[in-house]
C-alpha cells in the first residue's frame, strides 16, 4: 500500500502535458462537425472535413502515449486489477450515460419508426450491447455499427482491448520489441488501405478487424513516442499546433490516392505531432483553454451521436435546405460542446467521485 501511495505521489509531480489536453479537445469537435457533414454531404470527395475520422487514429496514439506515461512505472506496483478498476472508473460512466442517450433518442425520434421495428426485447439487447461494450451490429438501418444506440462506443470498444493487452503484456515490452510490433501494426494498417482502399473502418461488422489494426499501429506508436523519450522542442504552441492538426483532418479525400496518403497521416505525421505537442511551449494565457478542452473532449465524443441519429432521420424526412442547415449544423455543435460540458460537470465527475470512493484504496487518478 505504501509503494502505491509512493507511486502515485511521484506521478503528482510529472509534468502535465495540457497542449495535447488541448488536442484532443479540437479533434473531439473536428469528429462531431464530421458526422454532421458526412449526413449533408454524401459524397465524401466533396466534403472538406472528410478525413475528420482520422481524429480517432490520432486519439488512439494519444492514448498509448498517456498511458506509458502515467503506468509504465507504476503498472507493476498497483497490479492488474487496480489497473482495471482506474481505467473502468475512467472511461465507463460516460460510456454508460452514450448508452442511456442513444436509448433516449431512439425512443423519441420523432421521424423514425425504429422502436416499433425491433420492439422491447432487441432494444434491450441494443442497450446492453452499447453499456457493456459488445459489439452486436444488428441494425442495417444503422449501417450495421457495432453499437447501433452510439456509435462511436466502437473507438472505446478498441481503446479497452488496448488497455487489456497493455496491463498483460505491452507495459513489460523492451524498447526494441515495443518497435516491433508498432512495425507489425504499421504493415497491417498499409494492408488495411489496400484492401478497403481507405482505413475508415473498424465502428461496422463489416469491417471489425480494421478497427484492431487501427489501435494497434496508433496505441503502440504512442507508447513508443513516451518510451523513445521522442519529445521535439519547439515553439508552435497551442494555435500552430491546432493549425498542423486540422492540416491532417483537411487533406483532400480522393478515392485513388486515400490508400496512400491516410497511412502517411497515421503512420508518420501523427506520431510527429504527439511528439511536437508534447514538447512545444504553452502560453499562459491558453492555459485554461487547454484544461478545458481536454476535459470536454470525452465527453463531447461519447454523448453527441446519439443526437446525430436523429439529425440523420430528420434529413432524410424533412429534406430541409442548405441555407438551414447552415444554421442548424453550427448551432447545433454548439449546444453539443455545452451539453457535453454540463454532463461532464453534473454526471461523469460525480459518478467518477463515488466509484473513487466506493472501489479504489488509494488516492489514484
Amino acid at each position: 500500500m505504501i509503494a502505491v501511495e509512493n507511486k502515485t505521489n511521484l506521478l503528482a509531480t510529472k509534468q502535465h502535458f495540457e497542449i495535447l489536453d488541448g488536442l484532443r479537445g479540437v479533434a473531439a469537435i473536428v469528429v462531431v462537425i464530421y458526422h454532421f457533414m458526412e449526413i449533408v454531404i454524401t459524397n465524401y470527395n466533396k466534403n472538406f472535413l472528410s478525413h475528420g475520422f482520422l481524429a480517432v487514429d490520432f486519439f488512439f496514439c494519444l492514448s498509448g502515449f498517456v498511458i506509458a506515461y502515467a503506468y509504465d512505472t507504476r503498472a507493476p506496483h498497483i497490479g492488474i486489477t487496480q489497473f482495471f478498476k482506474l481505467r473502468l472508473i475512467r472511461l465507463h460512466p460516460l460510456v454508460f450515460i452514450g448508452s442511456v442517450l442513444g436509448l433516449f433518442t431512439f425512443l423519441i425520434d420523432p421521424y423514425s419508426d425504429l422502436y416499433e421495428v425491433y420492439g422491447f426485447g432487441k432494444t434491450f439487447l441494443l442497450f446492453l450491447s452499447s453499456a457493456f461494450l459488445i459489439p452486436y451490429p444488428a441494425m442495417p438501418e444503422r449501417y450495421t455499427n457495432l453499437f447501433c444506440l452510439n456509435a462511436p462506443a466502437w473507438s472505446l470498444f478498441w481503446e479497452y482491448i488496448a488497455n487489456i493487452f497493455y496491463i498483460f503484456v505491452l507495459y513489460r515490452l523492451s524498447k526494441k520489441s515495443l518497435m516491433a510490433l508498432v512495425f507489425i501494426g504499421a504493415v497491417c494498417l498499409c494492408y488495411v488501405a489496400v484492401n478497403a482502399t481507405n482505413i475508415g473502418g473498424g465502428w461496422g461488422g463489416q469491417n471489425f478487424w480494421d478497427g484492431g489494426a487501427r489501435v494497434l499501429f496508433s496505441f503502440t506508436a504512442g507508447m513508443l513516442v513516451y518510451r523513445l523519450n521522442w519529445i521535439i522542442k519547439n515553439k508552435l504552441g497551442f494555435l500552430g499546433m491546432i493549425a498542423l492538426l486540422l492540416a491532417a483532418f483537411l487533406v483532400p479525400f480522393n478515392d485513388k490516392y486515400n490508400w496512400i496518403t491516410e497511412p502517411i497521416l497515421v503512420i508518420f505525421y501523427f506520431p510527429l505531432l504527439v511528439a511536437l505537442g508534447a514538447g512545444t511551449t504553452l502560453n499562459p494565457s491558453f492555459k485554461k483553454v487547454c484544461n478545458l478542452s481536454g476535459e470536454i473532449s470525452y465527453p463531447l465524443y461519447m454523448v453527441h451521436y446519439p443526437f446525430l441519429w436523429i439529425f440523420l432521420t430528420y434529413v432524410d424526412d424533412v429534406q430541409p435546405s442548405a441555407s438551414l442547415l447552415w444554421v442548424i449544423i453550427p448551432v447545433s455543435v454548439l449546444l453539443l460542446i455545452v451539453f457535453s460540458y454540463l454532463v461532464m460537470r453534473f454526471l461523469d465527475i460525480p459518478l467518477r467521485k463515488y466509484l473513487k470512493h466506493k472501489f479504489l484504496n488509494d488516492s489514484s487518478r
